[in-house]
């Protein structure tokens, strides 16, 4: 069967002819993989910024956004059938006896770094035809979702870091106003996260690279944010524009901007990290002034990474009401689809992209 491999020894990424992999255990299903979504972390692992295969070999396959069917399940497995549509876990536990987060099934807040992740850290990934997967670490997704679904497993970050947010604000309970919240970036993460912010109430702006009539702008306005163009608005512009910001959802892999914006939070406000950044995509940060803020309004930072279970089900049940709400809006995140044996261009990004997604399910065996 076909997939995608990434050779990080060699630096190589290519389409490879692999073993259709077959159920080992009662507790296991065995997936054909439909869509796979490509994302900025798909494009540093091709690039060998990061990335590592699993233990005694020398490449992985590529994909940690995946949709797949249910086409064969274990004994143990009773509430899953074949057809049923799920979306796999990204990151998996460590085997540490001493990492609580990982023994309590929330491996996403695991404290030893020996995680493992599909498609990026010491697991093939979901970029090929068939997938074996353990039940616990597959999330169910409706059949009226097929054409979004890939979709999910990006809203999870969002997900998990309203989670924490909500935590956070639960220190103010007077406070019961409009909330401001600014996301900054409009990729998949950040309209999914704008998509959030709106539903749960908040006065929603996007600040973004692109023109004001670009299709992430268009989607902006259409589930009824404001979208301010970084092109033409610097950050002082655009905070003006904004007024008192509650939240910030950083959503651009925490480029100079998100630091610039960092200083701008309101008195009790929270920001929200969810990017690894570049080395070089850094400048400066005045240590003094951000610690005076944090201590002196009272604000809040969090970072956001691969999230949980609770996390996948409510991606699932948010992103059928995104749907029912502005189907236009969520379909329209999915901009290109390509077969898997033009993974490259999916990768390499075409100009006016939101999200890439590689389709496998048409694939035949090379030879």
């Amino acid at each position: 069967m076909k997939a995608v491999a990434v050779y990080p020894q060699h630096r190589s990424v290519r389409l490879i002819d692999v073993g259709e992999p077959h159920i080992q255990s009662n507790s296991q299903v065995k997936l054909r993989i439909l869509e796979v979504g490509v994302c900025g972390t798909d494009r540093e692992i091709c690039l060998f910024v990061h990335g590592s295969p699993p233990a005694g070999q020398d490449y992985f396959i590529l994909g940690h956004e995946s949709l797949a069917e249910v086409v064969e399940t274990g004994s143990s497995v009773t509430d899953l059938s074949i057809g049923d549509l799920v979306v796999g876990s990204v990151r998996l536990p460590c085997s540490q006896a001493g990492c609580e987060a990982c023994c309590f099934g929330h491996q996403d807040f695991c404290s030893t770094g020996d995680y493992l992740e599909h498609g990026i850290k010491g697991l093939h990934g979901f970029m090929t035809e068939y997938v074996v997967e353990e039940r616990r670490f597959l999330h169910p997704v409706p059949r009226h979702l097929r054409d979004v679904g890939v979709l999910v497993e990006p809203l999870t970050i969002a997900e998990k870091a309203m989670v924490a947010v909500r935590s956070a604000q639960s220190r103010l309970p007077w406070e019961g106003r409009t909330k401001t919240g600014l996301v900054i970036g409009a990729g998949p993460v950040g309209l999914l996260g704008a998509m959030e912010l709106v539903t749960a109430g908040y006065r929603t702006f996007v600040y973004s690279l692109g023109s004001p009539h670009s299709l992430p702008a268009r989607i902006v306005e259409s589930i009824g944010a404001t979208f301010i163009s970084a092109n033409e608005a610097a950050v002082e512009t655009a905070v003006g524009i904004v007024g008192s910001i509650d939240l910030v959802y950083e959503a651009v892999g925490a480029a100079q901007v998100s630091l610039d914006v960092l200083y701008r939070l309101a008195p009790n406000g929270i920001y929200v990290f969810t990017g690894v950044p570049r080395a070089q995509s850094l400048q400066s940060i005045s240590s003094n002034r951000f610690l005076a803020n944090l201590v002196l309004s009272n604000q809040a930072v969090i970072g956001v990474v691969n999230a949980g279970s609770e996390a996948f089900s409510m991606a699932v049940r948010d992103l059928s009401n995104f749907y029912s709400k502005w189907p236009a809006a969520v379909s329209g995140l999915i901009t290109h689809r390509f077969p898997i044996e033009q993974f490259g261009q999916a990768i390499e990004s075409p100009i006016n992209s939101i999200k890439n997604v590689v389709l496998i399910e048409n694939s035949s065996s090379i030879g």
